[in-house]
Parts: C-alpha cells; structure tokens; sequence
C-alpha cells in the first residue's frame, strides 16, 4: 500500500531548506521522471481511478499500476510496480492491447529519508511540491514539521492538477512537459 500526501511550496530551494532542516538524509538526487499514462480508449483505467504507468528514469523503465484504496484524510493506494527490460517492447505490447497513451507528465524528483517516511522534492511545471510517504503516523509528523496540517493536503494526482490548472485558464489540457 502506498500512502502519501503533498504540499505545495514556493521553489525548490524553500522546500529543500525546509525539508533539510526537518533532519531528512538525502536518499536519492535529483533526477528527471518522465512518465506516460496508458489507458482504454474510452479511459475506462481512469473512470475507476486507477492508473497504468510506465516511467522512464535514468535510463531505466518501470511499470506501475495503481489502484484507490478509500481513505478520508490520505491518498492510499495498492501499488503493484515491478522494472522492464524493455520500456519501447513494453509500450509496444500495451499499443497492440488496444491502450492509448492517455497521458504524459514529467517532473525532477529529489529524496530524502526520516524514519518511516521518504520526502520527495518535485518541481513539476505545474510548481514545486514536496511529496511525503510512509505511515500515517510519519506522514503527520512531517508535515507538522514541515509547518503543515491536514488541511494543506494536496490528495490529487499531478494529471488532476494538470486538468484543473488547464481548466482555470481556459487552456485545453495536453502533457505536463517541459518545455524544451
């Protein structure tokens, strides 16, 4: 089960400074996640709230699929998620399945560790969001931490945000890509 929240920061250096002085270890650097987002053609994945991903991340792919697990304060997941040989066959395969690519978002991810819980730092086109995962226990100890309460929760997923950010401006939603 996956179970995690996220807040939303001014920049990467407030939320690094932030997280750092909390006494989080650097776990992993940053790095780029460029993900796509597989669904029927009629978004049946996404009318039941799950998610088939693949993620491509320093050269290496991985296939997530999740599913909603009810919770009232927490975003709670199962996650069955497990590497790829081969990201293009594997896109392939989905393709010749009848999938669609549905989505395509990217951040720069950066993590650290406290306990039971793994920080993570996204920067995302969308802004800057701190990412925390782990026990409900840890998760509320961190974003008291971090200044936070549950009402600061972010619970949507980047591709909700995305929509709703599009929507807001009167943009029509595509990728969640940077611009190049």
């Amino acid at each position: 089960m996956e179970r995690e929240v996220k807040l939303r920061f001014a920049s990467p250096e407030a939320a690094r400074a932030d997280v750092v002085a909390l006494g989080a270890q650097p776990l992993r650097a940053r790095r780029l996640q460029a993900d796509v987002v597989y669904d029927t053609p009629d978004l049946t994945l996404a009318s039941r709230a799950e998610v088939l991903r693949v993620r491509v991340e320093d050269g290496n792919h991985c296939v997530t699929f999740k599913t909603p697990v009810p919770h009232p304060t927490m975003k709670l997941r199962e996650e069955l998620e497990t590497s790829v040989g081969d990201g293009p066959l594997l896109r392939s395969i989905f393709e010749r399945l009848g999938l669609v690519v549905a989505f395509r978002y990217e951040k720069y991810r950066e993590e650290f560790s406290l306990s039971d819980v793994v920080i993570a730092i996204d920067e995302t086109p969308l802004g800057t969001f701190v990412e925390i995962e782990g026990s409900h226990a840890g998760i509320l100890a961190v974003s008291a931490g971090l200044g936070r309460a549950p009402h600061d929760f972010v619970l949507e997923s980047y591709r909700a945000l995305f929509v709703q950010a599009c929507a807001a401006s009167g943009v029509t939603p595509t990728d969640m890509v940077f611009t190049r």
